[in-house]
């Protein structure tokens, strides 16, 4: 059982509720700030409402640009020696671990929509047949931790190639089977280290980490690593996603 399942529920009032929310998102906006764009909020507090918000969202797109603009779509993040995996390998997610979705196999289907020229949908049987890569990397978590594991999967580059993706686009979006969603720049996609994975630890990947298909990039925060994959999408509107729309930093690069 995992410590998040053991804790007692709290249950809040409406208002409550929204208050906190607000106050949350405001925190995180305001942690990921530039020291410049921190100078900006000088004599601001957590009540001066919209008028702040509107400073935070600006100053956390403008970071989201930064990042971009510094990222190298050829650049490798570090790897690691099969000793060096950690065991064992922790669950993490916006819900406790007893909440992993069941996802019906045999019926699964992979859907793809948006710029690209074939919108079929793919089986899980067709996804394995797609040249593999397999990688050792760490996945660093915001909150704090990190762990080092072993996965193998299809190259996103790969596959949007064979689903005629205009790469020209801005973004590629997912949609999860757990309701969760996020989204990626066009560069993070085709960085070669980014990959949809279908095994952990040698082994198809388990409920837990995010069967049958989940996004690995280990140059992404690890919530941008979306798990349970069941839509994918190309797009010029920017897709948001489930914590980046309460205020995590949308690019999250690492």
């Amino acid at each position: 059982m995992s410590d998040q399942s053991r804790r007692p529920k709290i249950i809040l009032e409406p208002d409550q509720r929204k208050q906190l929310v607000n106050i949350q998102r405001r925190m995180l906006l305001r942690s990921g700030l530039t020291l410049g764009a921190v100078s900006m909020l000088t004599g601001c507090n957590l009540q001066d409402g919209d008028e702040v918000d509107k400073v935070l969202w600006a100053m956390s797109r403008w970071n989201d640009r930064v990042q971009g603009w510094l990222f190298s779509g050829q650049k490798l993040a570090q790897t690691y020696r099969a000793d060096q995996i950690t065991t064992p390998f922790r669950f993490n997610a916006y819900y406790p671990e007893y909440n992993v979705p069941e996802i019906d196999i045999p019926n699964y289907r992979l859907e793809v929509s948006g710029l690209v020229q074939k919108k079929a949908s793919w089986t899980l049987e067709q996804l394995q047949r797609l040249p593999q890569e397999s990688q050792i990397t760490r996945l660093i978590c915001i909150e704090g931790w990190s762990a080092i594991g072993q996965w193998k999967g299809v190259p996103l580059k790969t596959f949007l190639q064979h689903v005629g993706a205009d790469l020209t686009a801005k973004y590629v979006g997912f949609k999860c089977d757990d309701r969760y969603y996020s989204g990626i720049d066009m560069a993070t996609a085709l960085h070669p280290q980014t990959i949809l994975a279908l095994d952990f630890g040698g082994k198809p990947l388990p409920p837990d980490f995010g069967y049958p298909l989940r996004l690995r990039m280990p140059t992404k925060l690890g919530f941008k690593n979306a798990k349970h994959i069941g839509a994918i999408f190309v797009t010029n509107e920017n897709p948001g996603g489930y914590w980046e729309d309460q205020g995590y930093n949308w690019y999250s690069g690492i």
